[in-house]
């Protein structure tokens, strides 16, 4: 409009021009004509890279990150035009890697051999892959954009009730589930999704197993106890005319009913710990008690018991019972470890206040080391596995770390920490 109103000026005054000298009046026009061709030159300088932005503008608008700009030969346009096509290959670069990842993610959902339920922001299922429905035992129509708490199934309700980060297992009917649920940022906010992983299988070799180790544990100790009971009255029915030997078969008989009821009765400690009834106590002078009870049978295998007990009272927080029985435990263990001639060292400290029972004997394994706190698990060869486990029960029950381990040839330790 400005050129427009500046050339129509000048029209007018060059007309005034005619009519006095029609010379400069050509000029004039010829003037004008040259300025009105630099001034659309100018024009389209100016009016070329908006169009150019604009352009631009467009493809992004519409994502449509192919489209670039050809260079024009003009360095500051040119400088802008790279910018640009630069900026559109990081985009469709970002893009097409995106595309791929989220395929990935979809693919790797899909054919996941785990269960997996993803939600929106207002717990509602936007996603379920065929594993967890058929986990489940529901239709994808029952579930996609239904709300985890209104559909009718344990694991639902379960998943309604977990927390981000929280893992639980669920017993539904026969099946037996691991949920895990967690989140990823969306937009700025939470997202959650579920994994249902079946542990059925798992469960059933393991209760198969382990069944089967302690009915074959029980077989043989009770096996052990009937075939000798019944030799022994068989032979005393055969020798009733001699009372020394019948009072002999008897007590024998005796002994080894008893050893098979205390078998039992491990069996049924293990699993009926009672909570820890904690009181102020002295372990020194636990210590001292465990260590008499058990000196006989050092003193028969030549054993030493030594003490190397801190200057000062080490109290702790305990039940004195079961305390007394995880010592015992313990030295009765590093008793059966030493063959003959060695020595136990009981070491206690204050700082930080920690118990730690040594002994000279055979070690350890690698491979042993592994299982020694499982139940049922023993390298004795009449051991039935329930010590260890029982120690384990009763120090992670008051809170107590441990530990187990040959820390070289020929020197074991046990060690306690009461902190």
């Amino acid at each position: 409009m400005f050129v427009v109103l500046l050339h129509a000026i000048v029209l007018v005054l060059s007309w005034f021009v005619f009519r006095e000298d029609k010379i400069y009046f050509l000029v004039a026009e010829g003037a004008t004509l040259i300025t009105i061709a630099l001034a659309w030159q100018l024009y389209n300088e100016l009016i070329r890279p908006l169009k150019l932005l604009l352009q631009g503008a467009d493809a992004i608008r519409d994502k449509d990150f192919s489209v670039k700009l050809v260079p024009t030969g003009k360095p500051e346009l040119d400088q802008l035009i790279w910018v640009y096509n630069k900026m559109m290959d990081e985009l469709r670069t970002e893009r097409t890697r995106q595309k791929e990842q989220h395929f990935f993610l979809e693919k790797l959902i899909y054919s996941s051999p785990t269960g997996i339920l993803i939600l929106d922001f207002d717990q509602h299922v936007r996603q379920v892959n065929p594993k967890a429905l058929q986990l489940l035992g529901l239709e994808e129509e029952e579930v996609v954009n239904s709300s985890v708490g209104t559909l009718d199934h344990p694991v639902m309700e379960t998943i309604a009730r977990l927390a981000s980060g929280q893992s639980k297992t669920v017993v539904s009917g026969t099946a037996t589930y691991k949920l895990q649920k967690s989140h990823f940022i969306d937009r700025g906010f939470p997202r959650h999704f579920v994994l249902i992983e079946d542990l059925t299988a798992e469960v059933l070799a393991a209760e198969k197993k382990t069944y089967g180790k302690v009915i074959r544990m029980m077989a043989h100790e009770v096996n052990n106890t009937i075939g000798p009971v019944n030799s022994i009255i068989q032979s005393a029915l055969e020798t009733q005319q001699q009372p020394a030997l019948l009072a002999d078969a008897m007590v024998v008989a005796i002994e080894r009913n008893q050893h098979l009821n205390q078998f039992m009765r491990n069996f049924a400690n293990l699993v009926q710990i009672p909570p820890p009834d904690k009181r102020p106590l002295d372990l020194h002078a636990l210590l001292q008690h465990a260590a008499r009870l058990m000196q006989f049978k050092a003193s028969e295998k030549k054993i030493r018991i030594l003490f190397e007990l801190d200057a000062r009272a080490l109290k702790i927080s305990a039940d004195g019972q079961q305390v007394e029985q995880v010592l015992i435990n313990i030295l009765k263990n590093a008793l059966e470890a030493i063959e003959e001639d060695g020595v136990i060292t009981i070491i206690t400290h204050l700082y930080p206040r920690q118990l730690i029972i040594r002994d000279t004997g055979r070690g350890i394994s690698p491979e042993t080391e592994q299982q020694l706190f499982s139940p049922f698990y023993s390298t004795k060869k009449d051991g039935q596995g329930i010590g260890l486990a029982l120690i384990r029960e009763i120090l992670t029950n008051h809170g107590f770390s441990f530990s187990l381990k040959t820390t070289r040839p020929g020197l074991t330790e046990f060690v306690i920490n009461f902190d």
